[in-house]
């Protein structure tokens, strides 16, 4: 499910950056980063997530690179993997039988991009037989999407999603939470505290905007951290081309 494109006026259309969310309740029913644009103030962080420059806090995190991430107690780290080009490209996060899905990508140095994405998120979602409502949330407005899914019994039914986001200097944040937490606040309660908690580390170098910032595996002397062998999820119940489940393979980490 091609939600969003990354930057560049060379990209091709295989290089949609797709977004993957993981298995929850079923309902039947640009320029240059360089570029320095003549309007719009930067982009300032109140809260979290937070930009590298900004924190100095003691919070224990671990380090995936592009993102760093708070560590709470329960929770399975998974580190997602393009097959094709065997590059890192998302964490997902369970805990208490929800997840929460982030990625980090290049943004334009003087604006965010979040509202276009959203924006892009909703037409992708309705055209493809869902709905998508946005709605105002813990970090500014925020996309509470249904998915059209086929159930196994090959009825035509709706997963819930909620679509989160975070502009920083020079980045932009996404997660999305699935499972329980997608439709109930206080189950949300623990993975927005983890969203809020990320910090991005965008580093100096140009990137066009809605490049993917790299991600890399935690090392192996991550405290806490269980280590496990990498696995792929085979068994995906059936569902249209576009169905945002398909996931490809996967390194495991138990906290």
């Amino acid at each position: 499910m091609a939600l969003f494109r990354r930057g560049g006026k060379d990209s091709a259309p295989d290089d949609a950056v797709e977004t993957e969310v993981e298995e929850s309740p079923v309902v039947d029913d640009e320029p240059d980063d360089d570029a320095v644009p003549t309007v719009s103030a930067p982009v300032q962080r109140t809260g979290g997530p937070w930009d590298a420059s900004q924190v100095d806090d003691d919070l224990p995190r671990v380090d995936l690179g592009a993102i760093l991430l708070p560590g709470v107690q329960g929770m399975e780290l998974r580190m997602e993997i393009d097959k094709a080009t065997d590059v890192v490209s998302a964490a997902s996060i369970l805990l208490d039988g929800s997840s929460l899905q982030v990625q980090a990508f290049a943004a334009p140095r003087t604006e965010g991009i979040w509202d276009e994405i959203r924006a892009e998120i909703a037409e992708s979602v309705t055209q493809q037989g869902g709905s998508a409502d946005d709605l105002p949330g813990p970090f500014g407005r925020e996309l509470l999407a249904r998915l059209p899914i086929r159930t196994p019994e090959g009825r035509t039914g709706h997963r819930p999603a909620r679509f989160v986001g975070a502009d920083g200097p020079r980045w932009f944040v996404r997660g999305v939470i699935t499972g329980r937490a997608a439709v109930d606040p206080a189950a949300a309660t623990a993975l927005e505290q983890l969203f809020a908690g990320i910090v991005v580390v965008r580093g100096q170098d140009a990137r066009p905007p809605r490049d993917l910032l790299t991600l890399r595996l935690p090392g192996p002397g991550t405290p806490n951290l269980q280590s496990a062998e990498p696995v792929t999820d085979q068994d995906q119940p059936a569902a249209p081309d576009f169905d945002p489940m398909t996931r490809g393979p996967e390194i495991t980490e138990i906290r």
